[in-house]
């Protein structure tokens, strides 16, 4: 995900965001005993990256909003299947995280806002 520069390019993170609904069916249907924890450990490493960046000064809004839409996505897959019921508290988690990176209002990311259900 670094570039010559040595920077992170956020387009990947960003991309690998947007998978995380698809990697949770992924996991959760393909081994259903650790699927939860793999999947929940992958999102939170891609939110590690995200607070990274942030602590240096360096995360885009787009990152942040392509997070909070994964979060919404991840909710309403969880939400689908009465055998991830426990994946919403997943999502809790991380969108909590997430949320510790937001302005003091708790709605927009330096002064922009940021994508909402």
């Amino acid at each position: 995900m670094t570039r010559t520069s040595g920077r992170i390019d956020q387009m990947v993170l960003r991309r690998c965001l947007g998978l995380a609904s698809s990697y949770l069916v992924t996991d959760v249907t393909m081994n259903a005993e650790e699927g939860v924890q793999s999947w929940r450990g992958g999102f939170n490493r891609l939110v590690d990256v995200m607070v990274a960046l942030h602590a240096r000064q360096e995360l885009e809004v787009e990152t942040v909003n392509a997070a909070s839409k994964a979060c919404s996505e991840c909710w309403s897959v969880a939400g689908s299947w009465r055998e991830m019921d426990e994946c919403r508290e997943g999502v809790k988690a991380i969108a909590t995280r997430l949320k510790g990176l937001l302005d003091a209002n708790g709605k927009t990311y330096r002064g922009q806002a940021i994508y909402a259900p």
